[in-house]
């Protein structure tokens, strides 16, 4: 089957005090990619990823989502089927399954039901049960809280995740916890969705990611293809 481009960057550029974070980025990401992104600290990669979400502005270049520009009323939409995981969770108060029931308030997700039994399908991947929904959020360890924003994320059935070194604070165990979920949600439909994982972990890269890109100071400088 012929992937289908899901997103492309084209030539972004951002500058900030004329210092050049993003430097004539091109790339795209097709149905079936598990890119992965790696590079030093301070090369552009949550830069990048964070602008892809259209959570940063950029200079000059272009964003397409399935081949079309991304308008402005279109944003809230186009969030919902790109969602940018950051590498630490954000606090919440309230229960873990009050927190994973919020975004069906938002209006873009309307038409969308909390799913329950879903939830607990999902938890029993990473050694949860139902009772873990009647944690207080605040309570949670690094790893617990990390596992709720990946959940948070994909019970909105995105087509694109962008993981911000969603494993970078946790320990071995539940950084695997985090992979599982992420290989879960991928292995439910890898003809129509794609990721974009950035990971300081040569081992972890290879193990999650079939091609790599390296940055470095804003520019992308290999391409390859992970063992």
């Amino acid at each position: 089957m012929t992937a289908d481009v899901l997103l492309q960057a084209v030539n972004l550029t951002r500058r900030v005090d004329g210092k050049t974070l993003l430097d004539d980025i091109t790339l795209d990401l097709a149905t079936g990619a598990r890119l992965g992104l790696v590079g030093p600290t301070g090369s552009g990669k949550s830069l990048l990823l964070r602008s892809l979400a259209l959570l940063e502005p950029v200079d000059s270049g272009d964003l397409l989502w399935q081949q079309a520009p991304v308008a402005n009323d279109q944003a809230t939409i186009y969030r919902s089927q790109v969602i940018y995981v950051h590498q630490r969770a954000a606090a919440f108060e309230g229960t873990v399954e009050t927190v994973l029931r919020q975004p069906f308030q938002l209006k873009a997700h309307r038409d969308r039901h909390f799913d329950r039994d879903w939830i607990v399908d999902q938890l029993a991947t990473v050694a949860r049960d139902a009772t873990f929904l009647d944690q207080p959020h605040e309570q949670l360890s690094g790893g617990e809280a990390q596992i709720v924003a990946l959940l948070r994320a994909i019970q909105l059935s995105p087509r694109v995740l962008l993981l911000d070194e969603p494993t970078s604070a946790l320990d071995r165990q539940s950084a695997r916890h985090i992979e599982s979920i992420v290989m879960r949600w991928y292995d439910d439909a890898p003809d129509s969705r794609a990721y974009i994982w950035v990971s300081h972990d040569p081992s972890q890269a290879d193990r999650v990611c079939d091609s790599l890109i390296t940055m470095h100071a804003g520019q992308i400088q290999t391409r390859r293809t992970a063992p």
